[in-house]
């Protein structure tokens, strides 16, 4: 019984930011944290709306709890989708609730909402930052990113084939050939190459771009033409393997010398997105303007502003014979796998944290140090922390 009494906790919450549907842990993974050791602990209905109900995880070990508060006051680790500034306005509610010394590791949006990871810090809570982690061989078991960017890059295509007014693939029928549709996808990374393996499965005809000229070999590996633009750079990622913002000027030169390409094209998926920065703008209203009617564009940056300049958040908008669609959160569309795959990460992440046994988070560790937001009442991130400065500066 004693050593019951000591088992480390893990909470998993009901997500509550609006139409979020994933959950942070599956069953399958309540099963993988009680071979270590740990409980989990969830609240009713957690995964409810992705697929898993709460019978599911009790049959893997787990324990349900009826009350949010009593989730968070048994729990030494509460795992989640979206905390702090992820689900500003809903979120607000747990900050009474959190203690110190727990641990709370989800997508912060950190970047972004500095503001917020500095009301976290009073709690005096361990925060973690799962988007901040370094693009690293070591921690691509835990790369929850390019997790959610493999499930954007294929409900892309999806919604772009289901809007487009032709077919994708070349039919040979009794009436006649049908030729396929031209699919343009801008930024071969994580969401580009699977939006591009998607298409060729389709049957499109695909080509896409990126600044970094070493994914050409990956592009046409899938079955795509690398277009050239002789407009590259090797300097387009920082050093946790993150993409850059470039000048104005290159993406002036960029928008110019990609305008007969998405004129020639029936689709055009858009996914460069800058983490902490507005998308730059790679589709104007003139290029959009020169796409033959029934054309469509899915903006995947669409929550960061969007890649094309007539994209409106959230919405499909029809612009001159041209629909234009920017998606918030497609991950949600597919919670079942969405959760699945997250799950995954997050349970390599627990268990890098504990490799010591405990959880005091070694900071020596280059994983551990990234994606670390606060501890002790500090926000110890030095991307946060350079960014709340700013906020504080601006704001005095």
């Amino acid at each position: 019984m004693a050593d019951e009494e000591k088992k480390v906790i893990i909470g998993v919450p009901r997500e509550t930011f609006p139409g979020e549907s994933r959950v942070a842990i599956v069953p399958e993974t309540v099963g993988l944290f009680g071979k270590m050791g740990l409980e989990t602990v969830l609240e009713s209905g957690a995964g409810v709306a992705a697929g898993f109900p709460d019978e599911a995880y009790v049959k893997k070990g787990g324990r349900i709890v009826a009350e949010r508060s009593e989730l968070f006051q048994v729990s030494d680790i509460i795992l989640m989708v979206r905390a702090g500034g992820a689900n500003p306005d809903a979120g607000k509610s747990d900050m009474s609730l959190l203690r110190s010394g727990q641990l709370l590791v989800g997508h912060f949006d950190p970047l972004t909402r500095a503001d917020i990871v500095k009301e976290i810090s009073s709690t005096g809570i361990t925060s973690f930052a799962i988007e901040l982690l370094p693009r690293i061989t070591r921690a691509q078991s835990m790369d929850a990113l390019s997790s959610m960017a493999t499930i954007a890059g294929y409900k892309a295509v999806l919604m772009a084939a289901d809007t487009c007014p032709k077919m994708f693939p070349l039919l040979m029928t009794a009436a006649g050939t049908i030729s396929p549709a031209h699919v343009f996808v801008v930024g071969a990374g994580v969401a580009g190459l699977q939006a591009i393996a998607t298409a060729r499965r389709l049957g499109a005809v695909v080509k896409a771009y990126d600044v970094r000229p070493a994914v050409k070999e990956q592009v046409e590996s899938l079955g795509a033409k690398f277009v050239e633009l002789e407009l590259t750079t090797e300097d387009a990622e920082d050093k946790s393997g993150y993409a850059k913002a470039a000048d104005e000027d290159f993406y002036r030169r960029q928008r110019e010398m990609m305008t007969g390409v998405v004129a020639e094209s029936d689709v055009v998926i858009t996914t460069a997105a800058i983490p902490g920065k507005k998308a730059p703008i790679l589709i104007t209203k003139e290029m959009v303007a020169a796409m033959p009617s029934g054309s469509v564009i899915v903006d995947l940056a669409a929550e960061r502003g969007g890649n094309c300049e007539l994209t409106k958040v959230g919405e499909t908008v029809t612009i001159d014979g041209v629909t234009i669609l920017g998606p918030i959160n497609l991950p949600a569309t597919i919670p079942y796998h969405a959760s699945q795959m997250y799950s995954r990460n997050l349970h390599a992440f627990i268990k890098h944290l504990m490799a010591n046994g405990g959880l005091e988070p070694s900071l020596e560790d280059e994983i551990i140090k990234e994606t670390l937001l606060t501890i002790k009442g500090e926000v110890v991130n030095e991307r946060v922390k350079e960014l709340s400065g700013k906020t504080e500066t601006s704001g005095s």
